[in-house]
């Protein structure tokens, strides 16, 4: 299985794109619990400041990453680490 990753904001660094909570730092980053604040995202994303979302559930995780503004998903069920996301958006 091959990790996918994406930019911790301005950081010039990548993560994983779906992180064990309590696993990572992200201290530098905005933490959310949902990604329906739209303006806030982009606000983020324009100052380079890196957004991580808490999800519970594999909706949560496919709409959370459906954000180009979001670096990395935070989730507590270590299931969820190997969502295979196109099979949950494309069946």
């Amino acid at each position: 299985m091959t990790v996918r990753e994406r930019w911790f904001g301005s950081t010039g660094r990548k993560v994983p794109a779906i992180v064990l909570d309590g696993t990572m730092d992200v201290s530098a980053a905005i933490e959310i619990h949902d990604v329906t604040d739209a303006a806030a995202l982009q606000a983020a994303h324009a100052a380079g400041t890196p957004v991580v979302v808490r999800a519970s559930s594999v909706a949560e995780v496919a709409a959370a990453l459906s954000r180009p503004e979001v670096s990395c998903v935070l989730v507590t069920d270590q299931e969820l680490l190997t969502v295979d996301l196109a099979n949950h958006t494309y069946g």
